[in-house]
């Protein structure tokens, strides 16, 4: 069972998280979802295409590194806006490649390959290597996935929890802040445990009854089919965590599926993503309500009728540092419901 194999995970890597940090020797070589990285110094100043990297680089206290952000689904965090605020946004969604060497980034940490990458939508990551600058792709995209399969990637074996802390890693140690990496780890795991003590609290209620759930990040129109939740990435890790099952069995991350074959399946929960990106109708978590209760196929939905509907951050739903408490939120809202009725 997955939350026993995670408890143990989380029991050995407790240890390891109090060891003294060890200084940053440079010149740095990393390997980097198939490039090799070279750093003769801390980079002076990054380039962030994706709200992950960002958050990610705030948590290590590092905003006085950035230079422009970039890919936003949610507003930053409370916690972040101080660091952020001095921070240019360079664009909402994708920013421009002409927009990213402007600003003469030493390193651009991308959340996304299909941003940065061989079909990159800001640009091949052999574009800016031309430059002498670096791109840097969070492991949890890149590794064991095929993203020119799919419309968002196709995972090659599931998400594993390990990627997010290894970009934490190599994050502080490319900008030598170890301590801090080590604390933030530490701290990710903590919020791991907690969550899955929550699921254990009524791991009898999933034995009697197991509970299954479908994922909704968005759509392209309301009408048509949506974008799901496959079965191999982040979302289905935080369900499997929690003793739930979704009912998508498709490897790409985030596949269409037609909402009659949902309402057939008729899980028991629907989680579905809140945005302040306004890409799409069904951005708007909202009218993702409305359209669930008011559509003849969905409305009828045991989900629906019985209001368990969970409403979590989009980027609770990405490999980010939001996950954790997404996790934990996911695990209070679904434990608050009495399943035996």
């Amino acid at each position: 069972m997955l939350l026993a194999r995670v408890t143990a995970l989380i029991t050995g890597l407790g240890v390891c998280a109090l060891a003294h940090a060890a200084p940053t020797h440079y010149p740095l070589t990393l390997e980097n979802c198939g490039s090799s990285l070279n750093f003769q110094h801390a980079p002076s100043g990054t380039v962030t295409v994706g709200q992950a990297a960002t958050e990610m680089l705030y948590a290590l206290d590092l905003g006085d590194k950035v230079l422009g952000t970039s890919v936003w689904y949610n507003d930053v965090l409370a916690k972040y806006q101080a660091q952020d605020q001095r921070i240019e946004r360079l664009a909402d969604n994708e920013p421009s490649f002409e927009a990213v060497i402007a600003k003469r980034p030493q390193l651009v940490a991308v959340e996304l390959e299909w941003m940065v990458g061989a079909q990159g939508a800001v640009g091949t990551r052999e574009q800016f290597h031309e430059l002498k600058i670096p791109t840097y792709l969070m492991p949890s995209d890149c590794e064991a996935k095929n993203n020119l399969v799919g419309a968002d990637g196709t995972r090659l074996a599931p998400f594993h929890i390990d990627s997010i802390y290894k970009s934490v890693s190599q994050f502080a140690e490319i900008f030598d802040v170890q301590e801090r990496g080590d604390k933030l780890n530490a701290d990710l795991k903590a919020s791991l445990a907690k969550s899955i003590a929550t699921a254990k609290q009524h791991e009898h209620q999933h034995e009697q009854q197991q509970a299954s759930a479908l994922v909704w990040f968005s759509s392209a129109e309301l009408e048509v089919d949506p974008f799901v939740a496959g079965h191999k990435g982040v979302p289905e890790f935080m369900l499997e965590t929690l003793g739930v099952h979704n009912i998508v069995q498709s490897d790409e991350e985030w596949p269409t599926v037609g909402w009659e074959t949902i309402a057939k399946a008729n899980p028991t929960f629907l989680v579905i993503a809140r945005m302040d990106r306004r890409r799409f109708p069904a951005d708007d978590h909202q009218k993702k309500l409305e359209f669930l209760r008011s559509d003849p196929v969905t409305r009828n939905m045991d989900a629906v009728k019985n209001n368990r509907i969970i409403i979590l951050d989009a980027m609770a739903m990405q490999a980010s540092l939001r996950m954790f408490d997404g996790l934990e939120q996911l695990a209070s809202a679904i434990n608050g419901y009495d399943l035996s009725k």
